[in-house]
């Protein structure tokens, strides 16, 4: 499994990287294994992880930049995603992190040392059978469109940028296919006009009461899916499979039936005052909610563990596909 993206695929990339954009430090990590921050941006583990161990590959998916990695820990699969990332290049600029393209080079580099580890024909086969997860784009619109920058904003409209983004996710699509990748996921990206710390800048909502989605940004979200979507069908090559998963309806029905899925916390975090709380102002003093399960996201902009569940347990059906694709 190897993952590409931003800090919803991220285990700890930014750990070994100059940037504001970190959290491995308590609270994070709190539910992980032992209670290690790991540099995760939850408190336990993600939908990669679930998926790794459902598909009997590993218990959790290792960041690549960690240089203690074992070979074991190599061929199996790494995690390249770095948060605060995007498909538009920009995007990483303004969090000092690592880009797509970035990504893409750790990923070559990886390929070079492995063949070195196990030869040519060997590393060939496992690229050829292993899958490759894309989860990026909710940075792109709230961090650089809609964020303070702007500017992006004064260049593009909503459609052209979906348009442009689509562009460089097809880019990041060739390369993979051109290394010998077979089997490609794309993540959807979810509602984002319903994260709290959204919610919180882009809305007049500041008081718990009041808050709800930002309608029009959740607008945008669907229609850049859709565009996504329609590319991926494009982009198929004979005997490669790239698959579109669908995390929007599954936040969509979380987020308006919270209490049927055992939330009592939709529009604020677990962290601090979950209005605006990320990184480094949420932290070991931050005030904490008793029960982060009872919550569906656990600082101002990243889902709990158990929400991460629940969006790995609707993935299933496609995950059986991927596996059963050859």
């Amino acid at each position: 499994m190897f993952v590409f993206g931003d800090s919803t695929v991220d285990p700890g990339n930014n750990n070994y990287l100059q940037t504001p954009f970190k959290s491995n430090f308590p609270p994070y990590g709190q539910d992980f294994v032992n209670h290690i921050p790991t540099g995760r941006f939850s408190n336990g583990r993600l939908v990669t992880d679930f998926a790794a161990s459902y598909a009997g590959v590993k218990e959790n998916v290792p960041p690549y930049l960690d240089p203690g990695l074992s070979t074991d820990e190599l061929l199996t699969g790494v995690s390249f995603a770095s948060a605060g990332s995007g498909l538009d290049p920009l995007t990483a600029k303004l969090s000092g992190v690592m880009s797509i393209p970035k990504q893409m080079e750790c990923f070559r580099e990886y390929k070079s040392k492995v063949e070195e580890m196990i030869g040519t024909e060997r590393t060939q086969a496992l690229l050829k059978k292993a899958v490759y997860i894309i989860s990026a784009g909710t940075n792109d619109f709230i961090v650089n469109y809609y964020g303070a920058s702007g500017i992006r904003r004064y260049s593009y409209s909503i459609p052209s940028y979906s348009q442009f983004l689509t562009q460089q996710l097809q880019e990041l699509i060739e390369d993979l296919m051109d290394v010998g990748a077979r089997r490609i996921v794309i993540v959807g990206v979810p509602p984002f006009g319903c994260l709290p710390a959204v919610i919180t800048l882009y809305s007049n909502q500041i008081l718990h009461h009041k808050r709800e989605c930002i309608a029009t940004m959740s607008s945008d979200a669907q229609g850049f899916n859709q565009m996504v979507k329609q590319k991926a069908k494009e982009l198929e090559r004979n005997g490669s499979k790239i698959y579109h998963v669908d995390i929007y309806e599954t936040f969509k029905d979380i987020i308006q039936d919270p209490k049927e899925f055992g939330f009592n916390k939709v529009y604020s975090g677990c962290c601090g005052t979950g209005l605006i709380e990320l990184s480094y102002s949420c932290n070991a003093q931050s005030r904490l909610c008793s029960n982060a399960s009872e919550f569906v996201f656990f600082d101002s902009v990243h889902p709990t563990e158990r929400t991460y569940f629940l969006v790995f347990k609707a993935l299933i059906p496609t995950i059986d596909l991927v596996l059963k694709s050859d």
